[in-house]
């Protein structure tokens, strides 16, 4: 037995193409709403929080870097571009480092405040 005749025989009890276009735009519509509100908008939400908890770090503040330092903001360097390209200088034990503001993922309060 042959499979050309069984496809020629699946194909032909098949109802031909030709639904409703508009079906299968609201479907992918209804997905890419779906995805916007429970994705999309909720991390653009966060990432713009981040962002002004970081650009509002003061002297005192408590904060962590990407590398997992944890440490205490001492000095706030304005850079020449404005923005995440400042250098903050921490302390952090007995060690003094500096970094830049787009490096900083974690802001907590003031260090008094914590201890």
């Amino acid at each position: 037995m042959t499979l050309l005749p069984i496809l020629a025989q699946t194909a032909a009890a098949q109802p031909a193409p030709g639904g409703s276009a508009a079906g299968t735009l609201f479907m992918f519509g209804s997905i890419f709403a779906i995805f916007y509100f429970l994705v999309i908008r909720p991390q653009s939400k966060e990432r713009k929080a981040h962002e002004a908890r970081v650009l509002g770090i003061k002297k005192g503040d408590q904060i962590v870097t990407a590398g997992g330092i944890v440490g205490e903001v001492v000095h706030i360097a304005a850079g020449t571009t404005a923005g995440l390209g400042d250098h903050v200088t921490i302390k952090s034990g007995e060690s003094r480092l500096i970094v830049t503001r787009g490096r900083i993922v974690s802001v907590g309060g003031s260090a008094e405040v914590a201890a």
